[in-house]
């Protein structure tokens, strides 16, 4: 194994979980690492208790629901479902395993004071793809309400599709698992838009990458977490796919390949938020990735730190406004 994934160890049982015991070669903070992974309080695809962390994803091989928690140095994780060895083949990627930020120099100074506190933080990779890119097309061009409505609705009206029940395993109680592809593509339209409030131009995109997700976690498993380079190539490719930009990619390959330098270019408060940080004066794209160039391989890494700092955004205009695509 690499010294950057560190050890692990591998016991499995016919009657219970798949359970698997992880020492990154540098401790971790998973409650820095894993909110990545969590799409709002109601997420049903995720549940917290202090240190316990829970997840249900759908991997190549099938549902997994993936109980994750700290002892020491190391991370303890259980799986269910017929995608548990899949996860946790994968649990150092998702605890950080190939982000290598040994070369990071702060340069400025909140993010030098920063810089103590996150050096337990790493970008995680979970290396689904196609269900990352569905999470990310559903905040496009959206509030921060609708986007959590959007996902909430869309995992119930996949479970009642899927009819699978619960996410496997002992799992909290309204744990559900994602939407499957098969479950997108046999949506109803008048659900999504009546139900789950999301725009015409969305669920398009979302069908879109359902009928493509084989294809895309292929592309996905040719690219190793961490490979900026590699995973910059995989932006391109993906952005082929319509309704798919730039925005998207680098929300998507954040979480499903660790990311570390791609930035999220096209957010509606992103550029200004991080010109105001660094600068004290707002800025568009174009000057955001100025400013972040001294930091090249570790841009994602600086901009969340700055949204990890607790440095509060100032009001630089209108907020955006919910959108009401129903007919009426």
């Amino acid at each position: 194994m690499s010294p950057l994934t560190g050890t692990i160890g591998c016991v499995s049982t016919s009657t219970g979980p798949t359970t698997r015991r992880h020492r990154p070669p540098e401790p971790v903070d998973l409650a820095l690492v894993l909110p990545r992974f969590v799409r709002g309080s109601g997420d049903p695809t995720s549940h917290r208790v202090s240190d316990d962390w829970w997840f249900a994803w759908t991997t190549p091989d099938g549902p997994v629901t993936l109980h994750l928690t700290s002892e020491g140095s190391d991370v303890l994780a259980s799986a269910w479902g017929d995608g548990a060895d899949w996860m946790l083949e994968r649990l150092p990627d998702l605890v950080g395993g190939r982000d290598d930020p040994s070369d990071f120099t702060p340069r400025h100074d909140l993010v030098a004071r920063g810089w103590p506190r996150m050096r337990t933080w790493r970008v995680p990779a979970n290396g689904l793809v196609a269900q990352m890119l569905v999470c990310s097309v559903l905040e496009q061009k959206v509030t921060h309400d609708q986007a959590r409505h959007g996902w909430r609705t869309l995992v119930r009206l996949a479970a009642r599709i899927d009819d699978d029940g619960p996410a496997p395993g002992p799992v909290p109680p309204g744990m559900l698992p994602p939407p499957t592809p098969a479950a997108v593509l046999r949506i109803p339209s008048w659900d999504w838009h009546a139900r789950a409030w999301v725009q015409p131009s969305q669920s398009r995109t979302m069908l879109e990458v359902a009928r493509r997700a084989a294809s895309i976690d292929r592309l996905g498993d040719a690219v190793a977490p961490g490979d900026t380079a590699g995973v910059a190539a995989l932006a391109r490719r993906l952005e082929s796919v319509p309704g798919i930009g730039p925005w998207t990619t680098a929300e998507a390959l954040q979480r499903s390949h660790g990311a570390a330098d791609l930035v999220s270019v096209g957010d509606y408060h992103l550029a200004q938020y991080v010109g105001q940080v660094l600068t004290g004066r707002r800025t568009d794209d174009a000057g955001m990735l100025r400013l972040l160039a001294p930091w090249a391989g570790h841009r994602q890494r600086v901009v969340r730190m700055i949204g990890l700092s607790g440095e509060r955004k100032q009001a630089f205009g209108p907020k955006l406004a919910p959108a009401d695509h129903r007919a009426h």
